[in-house]
């Protein structure tokens, strides 16, 4: 899987979370490479996908380091280890203290096809070396694009 946001130069694979051994979702290891919280569907299914990075790190800038720049209307697409490629627009982004997150309206189906970038934001608290926050970049499935055949797929079925 891939993740391409042209507005703020976003184009990177895209790993796999889970959960942790006490139920919390897995953040990703590499600060430059987000994941996927694969108990959820495939982005472009019904429900709630959602990929989840790294603001920031001791070292600079992280794959969602600009997420809060991101507006309505801004593509985020995703290519499928089949190559469909998933075309989402932003519809908005909030930001939600950690003790508030709401974790219903991110990671729940609503019957629509979604999905929701998620990375840390707002103050940081240098004494646990967190941010007290979260920003959430929600988007929607404008379309959905079929891989383009090759020529050797194309003329397979001739002989």
């Amino acid at each position: 899987m891939a993740l391409s946001i042209p507005a703020i130069g976003v184009s990177v694979l895209v790993s796999q979370l889970g959960l942790n051994p006490d139920q919390t979702v897995q953040v990703p290891t590499d600060f430059q490479v987000p994941g996927w919280y694969r108990l959820g569907p495939s982005p472009g299914q019904v429900g709630s996908a959602v990929i989840l990075g790294h603001v920031d790190s001791y070292q600079g800038p992280a794959v969602f380091f600009n997420i809060r720049q991101l507006v309505v209307g801004d593509a985020v697409d995703v290519t499928l280890a089949d190559g469909v490629v998933a075309d989402f627009a932003v519809t908005s982004v909030a930001m939600y203290p950690k003790d508030q997150f709401p974790a219903q309206q991110v990671y729940g189906s609503h019957g629509s096809i979604g999905l929701q970038l998620v990375t840390c934001g707002g103050t940081f608290d240098s004494q646990t070396g967190h941010y007290l926050s979260n920003i959430v970049a929600y988007t929607s499935l404008v379309r959905t694009i079929a891989p383009v055949p090759t020529d050797a797929a194309r003329t397979e079925g001739r002989n």
